[in-house]
């Protein structure tokens, strides 16, 4: 048996939180919400995907944000993300310790830890 691939993340949310994740996952970092099956949605959350990513937001109760594990995206312009997180009141981290990448860490709105990052070239 091999992986082939990651099909998608479930990050956890709180209860009631659906609308705060749409903010974040659909408006800053510009996931498009998908509908969840019907068995699953009365259980609560969201779902988000991109031709690429997609991010499973579930309730969790209780609640506790996941502030050191987290999922790393890769994204063209960090420092555009970054500002335009800082600028919606997100939590961001600056981080230069991964060599040869530009990276920051960007809390969404439960404090859960996300990594963007991009891949520096070699020159």
């Amino acid at each position: 048996m091999t992986l082939q691939a990651i099909d998608h993340v479930q990050l956890a949310i709180p209860s009631g939180g659906e609308e705060a994740a749409r903010g974040f996952y659909g408006g800053l970092l510009g996931l498009a919400e998908q509908a969840k099956p019907p068995g699953m949605a009365k259980r609560g959350g969201c779902w988000f995907e991109s031709a690429d990513v997609k991010v499973h937001c579930g309730v969790e109760d209780p609640f506790r944000p996941a502030r050191k594990a987290h999922i790393a995206f890769r994204v063209e312009d960090v420092q555009a993300l970054a500002g335009r997180a800082r600028d919606a009141g997100f939590e961001v981290t600056d981080d230069r310790a991964l060599p040869g990448h530009e990276r920051v860490f960007i809390f969404d709105p439960f404090g859960n830890r996300l990594e963007f990052l991009r891949p520096l070239e070699l020159g």
